[in-house]
């Protein structure tokens, strides 16, 4: 039965799966009260009798009730208050030698009530697929206290005692079937060793027993729609919360990783030199100028270009003040080629300076190590690219300017630490 009831549950249970994502990870609220109502058979047999079944032979089943309420302490224990009543029978007197003599002997006892303090050990749930135990076996031991009365007839000696009160140790097991988030069935059983042997009217060489089969309902205590903490698998949840962050990840990624390769065929389009005039497409006003056509800043062909004059080139520590600045001062977007507005400044400054002394300049692209080298070669040379587009586009000439890639090939610090990979991350410029 147990098999069938742990099979129905991966049926009920299967689709228990779905996690909200606006509280995963929060802390989580569970029932840890509950109260239950049962009714099942009274009887003195117990698995721990003798073969003669202590004073008398035969026992006869009778109704008795009980209820409890538990409060759940861990998933795997919890103590309950327990409350028992109904009637002992039995038949056939073990100190009577003829077979008509203990045919007609018998005890009659009541318990009128009795109250118990136990600790619930329950199997806890460690699925990891179902956050909600269908089945919950668990067992009980405690210590409790009892009024009865005996009441023998037919027995030598017997007699009908006034109502007693003594100590008894209540040992149980038993499990729970999930019926709802806040209801389960229980089904269970239980030994009662008593401190009397008076119990069933005749006072034998032990003590009594007896014991309790029953079949009830378990009510949880506490908010709507919280689960039992007795019936939760933290593992189970812990594994499905994590399953549906990594999946908003990967989508988060997906999309980063879509939105890249976009912008670097937007750039490749944009940064392009297809007419081969040193001026970069986006900046290009004059598409499609024939080969070795001699052109201005803005990709345009020169109507009657100037005879160039070489003449001894003098750098001054203020134009290499101008270039620290720039140097300094230059920032990109994070992994890419696009440069900060905070840049522009102290490069319109750098674009005047070789208008204004017709320099030369050559830019040098550089990262750390991290990545591949080809992804460093390549964002190193479209950095220095990035720069020389901008400068050609304040009005420099494309023809004086030099742009190359070094990627992680010519270090100036340790890539060992985040400052000296800071550092190795660069783009030189050199006037000449």
């Amino acid at each position: 039965m147990i098999l069938s009831l742990l099979g129905i549950s991966s049926s009920l249970f299967a689709q228990e799966m779905s996690s909200d994502s606006t509280t995963r990870f929060d802390k989580k609220s569970f029932r840890t009260w509950s109260i239950g109502l049962n009714g099942g058979m009274l009887t003195h047999y117990t698995p721990f009798n003798s073969k003669t079944n202590g004073d008398f032979m035969t026992p006869q089943e009778s109704w008795g009730y009980g209820g409890y309420i538990k409060k759940q302490i861990v998933p795997g224990f919890g103590i309950q208050a327990d409350f028992l009543a109904g009637k002992l029978k039995g038949m056939r007197a073990n100190s009577l030698a003829t077979p008509d003599a203990q045919n007609n002997s018998g005890f009659n006892s009541r318990i009128d009530w009795s109250a118990a303090l136990s600790g619930n050990f329950t199997i806890a749930n460690l699925s990891l697929n179902q956050k909600r135990n269908f089945i919950s076996p668990y067992f009980t031991a405690g210590a409790g206290y009892m009024s009865s009365k005996g009441n023998a007839y037919g027995v030598t000696g017997a007699t009908t005692n006034a109502y007693d009160e003594n100590w008894f140790i209540p040992v149980g097991a038993g499990f729970k079937l999930g019926l709802s988030k806040g209801v389960n069935l229980d089904l269970g059983y239980s030994v009662n060793f008593t401190k009397t042997n008076n119990l069933d009217g005749v006072a034998g060489n032990a003590n009594d027993r007896f014991s309790y089969a029953h079949a009830g309902l378990e009510i949880a205590l506490g908010k709507k729609g919280t689960s039992q903490l007795q019936n939760y698998s933290a593992l189970a949840a812990l594994r499905e919360e994590s399953a549906a962050e990594s999946a908003d990840l990967r989508s988060k990624l997906s999309t980063a990783e879509q939105n890249r390769l976009r912008d670097q065929e937007q750039y490749a389009s944009d940064m392009g030199d297809d007419d081969a005039d040193g001026v970069a497409n986006k900046f290009d006003k004059c598409p499609g100028t024939p080969p070795n056509t001699v052109v201005d800043g803005a990709g345009c062909p020169l109507k009657a270009p100037a005879p160039i004059i070489r003449e001894k080139i003098i750098v001054t520590e203020a134009d290499k003040k101008v270039v620290g600045e720039a140097i300094k001062n230059l920032e990109f977007d994070l992994g890419k080629a696009t440069i900060k507005a905070k840049s522009y400044e102290t490069l319109n400054r750098v674009a005047r300076l070789l208008v204004d002394k017709d320099f030369s300049l050559k830019l040098a692209g550089h990262t750390d190590n991290s990545g591949s080298m080809a992804l460093n070669l390549r964002l190193s040379k479209e950095r220095a690219e990035s720069v020389k587009a901008y400068l050609v586009s304040q009005g420099a000439n494309a023809s004086r300017i030099e742009a190359t890639g070094y990627g992680p090939n010519q270090p100036i610090s340790t890539n060992k630490t985040a400052e000296g990979r800071q550092q190795n991350r660069r783009v030189e410029f050199t006037l000449y």
